[in-house]
């Protein structure tokens, strides 16, 4: 294990540092290089190659579980202990965010409120059952732009979403038009959100009255209650809006990009048995 630690590392530290902190002899690591190597060393050079192809494809993100479970959806079988041990070996990490942010959540005095009718309850056994929407910052080098999104409970998809410069009415209202327009959803739909101004104001709750949804909100100050979107939003920052966008324009095109191209169609859920949320609603028969 040194001498393959040693042998992934030799462009970034020296050898003599290398051999002494690790208490070997360059000797003995010569000779280590120069024999054939096993067929179980072959055998992981292989898996190497696989884990650093899905590294990439993942946008760098997924950990050894989706990056084992990406590898078994590819045909190629192995142990999850061993991904985690190549990538470990081989200094892999995913991407974690560390961003600060504005507040989003901005409530109205004496706004009309809902009770928290979801109740934490985040599963839905079909498709415009139960959505949770919210808004979040996106930091651009030109200012601020904000994300309003709506996702389905069931498979987790993002049925609708909208960017703006502004957090206002305008836009909660047109991710949900675009949700409207995806979906389709029929009465009885459970919608949820927090209690900012945008959710609570007279022109948002006529939408939810048009369809005879029934409303449910956070309580004030309490995330975990609409803890997928909040979910959602922190791996759209991690994996997507990690660092500072240049421009609005770049990272309008990114987060398209993102969620139509990847976290929709492409991104494995845990949640949802390593299926992409499209691949979920297929293989659920909705």
């Amino acid at each position: 294990m040194k001498y393959a630690f040693m042998a992934a590392h030799e462009q970034e530290f020296s050898l003599k540092r290398m051999c002494r902190v690790l208490r070997v002899s360059r000797s003995g690591y010569y000779a280590w290089k120069q024999r054939t190597p096993s067929k179980r060393e072959r055998a992981n050079q292989e898996l190497w190659v696989q884990i650093q192809a899905a590294y990439q494809l993942s946008r760098r993100t997924y950990g050894s579980p989706r990056i084992h479970a990406y590898l078994r959806r590819q045909g190629y079988f192995c142990g999850r202990n061993r991904v985690a041990y190549l990538m470990k070996l081989h200094q892999m990490v995913a991407r974690k965010a560390h961003r600060k942010h504005p507040v989003t959540t901005q409530p109205f005095p004496g706004a009309r409120t809902a009770p928290n009718l979801l109740n934490r309850e985040f599963e839905a056994v079909r498709p415009n059952q139960k959505w949770v929407s919210d808004i979040t910052y996106i930091d651009t080098a030109e200012g601020w732009l904000y994300l309003a999104s709506i996702l389905d409970l069931h498979s987790r998809l993002v049925v609708g979403w909208a960017m703006a410069e502004q957090m206002d009415v305008d836009l909660v209202e047109d991710a949900w038009k675009m949700a409207l327009l995806n979906r389709q959803p029929g009465q009885g739909l459970l919608h949820h959100s927090d209690r900012g101004s945008q959710y609570t104001s007279d022109a948002y709750q006529t939408h939810m009255a048009a369809l005879q949804c029934t409303v449910s909100m956070s309580r004030t100050g309490n995330c975990y209650d609409n803890a997928v979107a909040e979910s959602f939003f922190a791996t759209l920052k991690t994996e997507c809006a990690a660092t500072q966008f240049e421009s609005k324009a770049g990272a309008r095109s990114a987060i398209f990009a993102y969620i139509e191209g990847w976290y929709n169609r492409q991104r494995l859920h845990s949640s949802l048995g390593y299926l992409s949320p499209v691949e979920f609603e297929l293989s659920s028969g909705h």
